[in-house]
């Protein structure tokens, strides 16, 4: 078999169990295809060692017949995962040399199931971002190009190096963290698949907090079946966790039958936002009829409070952020500023803090320190409490009404240019306009590829599902991935 990183998870861990190819292989294919797109910025700590290592375990594992479907299958891991003795930065100078002594417990649960850790990825700096600009290691560069031009384009953030190794076929699959839409964005600009499970479903034990209430993990995969065999072994209840549900995860890709007659997608009108461009249009119509021709029933809903999702957002995450990141002082762990004759701990706090966040991180801890001020505490922060309330209750008033699924774009536009927005941080926040309500509610979400613009550049659409119905979920995408039938991939200039 050639191209061996091109395989999908499903299609490895089938040629795996034949014994038509050993991980070993796989994994080396892998690492081969790596070493040669350094110019995508991708991958930001390799580490081969321990990829051949768990590839030659996992061969073992696999030829003694006791083998979970992971097993032998190579993957990248976001760096805001914490990996035992594996740099684990969150992309950000501040935790410099920060190589922890435990395991998330996501990427435990993939190692448990023997998958090989290829390396870790890069991305937004704690997550902070929506186009990969604010990492310390530099850019992640998307692997397509609009048209034949040579402009490097965003691969969206915050998971941008996940999405391009995905994407350029340098791992077979990838972790992803999606606070306001950080899986979805930039699955949507690199025409993969990026799930958002239901908050609670994957554990946030050992992953580098940005907003508590708002993170959490997901798979970014080739396919939904995919997206559906990954999401179940990152899935399941943590008792170190204080907000992962115990609930028992199902057998998501049994749960793929393609068959959505009778299921009722609901089309919310506040999405068709002012100025929208009409191929991401055009691209939400089509979708929406693939799904009335696979047997679904269409029907217009409203979330009244959709308008508001942004500004709530934006002063709920950066509250977060701010208590979160408090603990980066330069005292326990990760970079320490250097100090003149005479600075006390105050002095040693600013200057470290100073020099080891980046602008975009350093405005969002002020913004969330402001909003969290005891003057105006009730005036932002409650008042966006209260709003998301709203959201979460517009959401669920549509479920209770008979809708199963919802249908949006995932994204208001294809993949932009590298520094092209980053001048204006309130234009970068609108790109998770379709995104962050989903975050706010706690509800699942999946991007999946669903065409391409004028330029070839994919363009991906949303399906929000109801709470703990991943597989339902999923099921519905699966139809719409087959109606769709995106095949493109990005022409190889790396």
């Amino acid at each position: 078999m050639s191209e061996l990183n091109k395989l999908t998870i499903a299609d490895a861990r089938d040629a795996l169990r034949k014994g038509d190819v050993t991980s070993v292989e796989l994994t080396e294919a892998c690492l081969t295809a790596i070493d040669a797109a350094d110019a995508l910025g991708a991958f930001v700590h390799k580490t081969p060692q321990i990829a051949m290592e768990r590839a030659s375990a996992a061969d073992a594992r696999i030829k003694a017949g006791d083998a979970p479907d992971m097993c032998g299958v190579p993957v990248g891991i976001k760096d805001l995962f914490c990996t035992e003795g594996v740099a684990s930065q969150a992309a950000s100078r501040i935790l410099e040399g920060f190589k922890p002594e435990y395991e998330s417990t996501v990427s435990g649960k993939l190692k448990d199931d023997g998958a090989v850790m290829l390396g870790k990825l890069n991305m937004d700096e704690f997550a902070m971002g929506s186009s990969n600009e604010t990492s310390v290691y530099g850019n992640a560069i998307n692997p397509w190009r609009a048209g034949n031009g040579e402009t490097e384009l965003t691969p969206g953030g915050s998971s941008g190096g996940s999405a391009s190794a995905v994407s350029a076929d340098l791992c077979l699959a990838a972790t992803g963290t999606d606070t306001g839409g950080s899986i979805r964005q930039p699955a949507a600009f690199t025409g993969i698949v990026g799930l958002k499970p239901t908050y609670g479903r994957c554990s946030r034990w050992g992953i580098v907090a940005f907003a508590s209430s708002l993170d959490q993990a997901g798979p970014m995969t080739k396919t939904v079946r995919d997206a559906a065999i990954m999401g179940r072994a990152m899935m399941g209840h943590d008792a170190k966790d204080s907000t992962s549900a115990d609930l028992a995860v199902p057998d998501f890709e049994a749960m793929l039958t393609g068959d959505i007659k009778g299921k009722v997608i609901g089309i919310p009108k506040e999405y068709r936002m002012d100025g929208m461009p009409e191929e991401i249009e055009t691209l939400w119509s089509d979708g929406a009829a693939m799904l009335k021709d696979a047997g679904a029933e269409l029907r217009d809903i409203s979330l009244p409070h959709t308008k508001y999702a942004l500004p709530a957002y934006y002063v709920v995450a950066p509250a977060e952020a701010s208590s979160n990141l408090a603990r980066y002082d330069g005292v326990r762990f990760g970079h320490r500023a250097q100090m003149a004759a005479g600075d006390g701990i105050t002095e040693m706090y600013e200057k470290t803090r100073a020099e080891g966040f980046g602008p975009e991180v350093r405005r969002r801890v002020m913004i969330g320190t402001y909003v969290l001020s005891a003057g105006f505490y009730d005036a932002y922060y409650n008042r966006a409490r209260k709003v998301r309330a709203l959201i979460k209750k517009d959401f669920e008033d549509v479920f209770a009404a008979g809708i199963d699924q919802i249908l949006t774009p995932a994204t208001p536009s294809a993949a932009f240019e590298l520094g092209k927005e980053v001048s204006d941080p309130v234009e970068m926040y609108l790109n998770d306009v379709f995104t962050v309500t989903v975050n706010l509610a706690g509800l699942p979400g999946i991007a999946l590829p669903t065409g391409v613009n004028a330029d070839g550049l994919p363009l991906g659409l949303q399906l929000i599902g109801r709470p703990w119905e991943e597989g339902d979920l999923l099921n519905t995408a699966y139809a719409l991935e087959e109606a769709a039938g995106f095949v493109a991939k990005p022409a190889k200039w790396w």
